[in-house]
């Protein structure tokens, strides 16, 4: 059996965005710019109000699809053309921007533990301009499957016979949120050439044979199966990975295209009033 290893490691770094909201920074650091096809990992997690009360006001996308996974707290979106919808502990929303919209994230909260991530995926040159489209996903709806030292829950991909319900994404992805017992173990199939990463945000462990602690990234081999083994507190991680798009990437804040003159047409349309309608 063949068995993936990291790549490269990176542990995250302080950052703000939106309004100010206070995040750790994973992928789209200086360390490590993208994971092809992800463009883009956060971590936002606090419990003092002030550090995410003024939450993502409205603000724009264009090329990608932008993927928010609730583990506390809630909040709620809104964009241009009037689409609405709730995010809750557990629940995750698979916004694909496409040609563009404009939208916000805000706390629907005002004290307690506000915790999740947001992952930026890539879309194909083919597909960056395609009609903008949601996947809400309350938290029921994702399975959550035992295994004999923990649990996995399936957002998307597949684990076993299990399948997770967000569909339709260009690059397959797989995502996959694992908590192991301590002293657990569980091997993970991860599709073979697929790209992918590991991030941990509970406890610590073996992963892919390597020690990985909270706070820690790891960059997947493209083959093999994936070993996880969790240390004394237990283990709990993202495993996420995709089919990569191998196309260039010219990206200026919130629109990730392939050209240049593609940047220019967004901002373009952005300051004109059309994105987004």
């Amino acid at each position: 059996m063949t068995s993936r290893t990291l790549t490269t490691t990176v542990r995250g770094q302080p950052t703000s965005d939106g309004a100010g909201v206070k995040l750790t920074r994973v992928i789209g650091q200086h360390a490590l710019r993208n994971v092809d096809p992800f463009l883009l990992l956060d971590e936002f997690r606090s419990d003092v109000p002030d550090e995410y009360l003024a939450g993502f006001p409205p603000h724009p996308h264009r090329g990608f699809e932008t993927v928010t996974y609730m583990l506390a707290g809630a909040m709620k979106h809104k964009d241009s053309v009037g689409n609405t919808g709730h995010l809750g502990p557990g629940s995750v929303q698979w916004m694909t921007a496409g040609r563009g919209i404009v939208h916000e994230e805000m706390p629907e909260q005002e004290d307690g533990l506000l915790w999740g991530f947001q992952l930026w995926v890539n879309l194909p040159a083919a597909k960056k301009m395609t009609a903008p489209r949601y996947q809400d996903i309350p938290a029921d709806q994702i399975p959550q499957v035992s295994v004999p030292d923990g649990t996995v829950r399936v957002v998307a991909g597949a684990f076993g016979e299990t399948t997770g319900p967000v569909g339709g994404v260009d690059v397959a992805p797989l995502y996959l949120d694992v908590q192991l017992d301590p002293g657990g173990s569980l091997d993970v199939d991860v599709p073979d050439g697929h790209r992918g990463f590991v991030y941990v945000f509970e406890g610590s462990g073996q992963v892919a044979h390597q020690d990985l602690g909270r706070g820690e990234l790891g960059v997947l081999s493209d083959q093999g199966t994936l070993q996880l083994a969790a240390g004394a507190e237990g283990l709990r991680i993202l495993v996420v990975a995709g089919k990569p798009l191998n196309e260039p990437i010219v990206q200026y804040g919130p629109f990730v295209m392939n050209t240049q003159r593609e940047i220019q047409e967004a901002i373009r349309d952005y300051q004109a009033g059309r994105l987004g309608r």
